[in-house]
C-alpha cells in the first residue's frame, strides 16, 4: 500500500502539515509535530483506525484515497515450501527430542 495523505490534502487546498495538524486538533486529534511530519512526508508503519477516521472526516475523503492499493508489489509464496536437503553421513536420520518430554514445534 502507498500512503497518499499529502496529495489528498493538496486536492483540498491544504499545503502545509501544520495547517492539517491544526484542523485535526479542532476535531479532537492532537498529535506532535514529529508524528504529523511522519504522516505528512513518509509512510507510517502503522496508524490507529480512530486517527484514520478523524483524518478522513477532516479531509472529507474515504480511506481509499489515503491508502492506495498496489497489488503488483505483493509477492506470491509458492504453495510448496522446499525442505532443506538433509546432511547424510550414511546413517539413519536423527530426530531431536526435548529433555522434558514435550514435543517439538512443527517445522
Amino acid at each position: 500500500m502507498r500512503w497518499n495523505l499529502r496529495l489528498a490534502a493538496a486536492n483540498r487546498g491544504i499545503w502545509k502539515a501544520s495547517e492539517l495538524q491544526r484542523m485535526l486538533a479542532e476535531h479532537g486529534l492532537k498529535m506532535s509535530a514529529g508524528k504529523m511530519s511522519g504522516l505528512w512526508s513518509g509512510e507510517p508503519a502503522s496508524i490507529k483506525l480512530d486517527d484514520l477516521n478523524v483524518i478522513c472526516a477532516v479531509l472529507g475523503c474515504g480511506v481509499e484515497e489515503l491508502l492506495i492499493v498496489e497489488p503488483d508489489k505483493v509477492k506470491r509464496v509458492d504453495e510448496q515450501v522446499e525442505q532443506p536437503a538433509a546432511v547424510s553421513a550414511g546413517g539413519p536420520s536423527v530426530t531431536p527430542k526435548r529433555k522434558d518430554g514435550r514435543s517439538l514445534p512443527a517445522s
